[in-house]
């Protein structure tokens, strides 16, 4: 009689994560680059798949780099980053064109401008 081959692995098991096990958090963490808390909070909100968590998390950190861009296609955020810089949107237009979209760029390089003005 041939031997009985034991199950090995558990490969359904791999794509999950288990938050009850300390080195999981660490290891899911430090893949996906996010604070163990944040780890939790993810996996609440979309449930223990490692595939649904890291789409969830990469769409996250897409979503917030587009927040800090200024997009001069759309009239609102002219509007919206002009008020907040307190500038004309030709100011501002002229500022994306010299420095990039980065919204922390054109913060600095007007700022710059202020402060050589007076």
């Amino acid at each position: 009689m041939a031997k009985k081959r034991r199950k090995r692995g558990g490969g359904s098991d791999r794509g999950l994560i288990a938050l009850s096990q300390p080195y999981e958090v660490r290891y899911w963490s430090k893949k996906f680059r996010v604070t163990p808390a944040r780890l939790r909070q993810v996996v609440r909100t979309v449930g223990h798949s490692a595939k649904k968590v890291g789409a969830y998390i990469k769409l996250q950190k897409h979503r917030a780099r587009d927040r800090a861009l200024i997009s001069l296609s759309q009239a609102y955020e002219v509007r919206y980053w002009s008020k907040k810089f307190k500038v004309t949107p030709a100011r501002l237009k002229a500022a994306v064109k010299a420095v990039g979209r980065s919204s922390k760029k054109v913060g600095a390089y007007l700022a710059a401008k202020r402060k050589k003005r007076q």
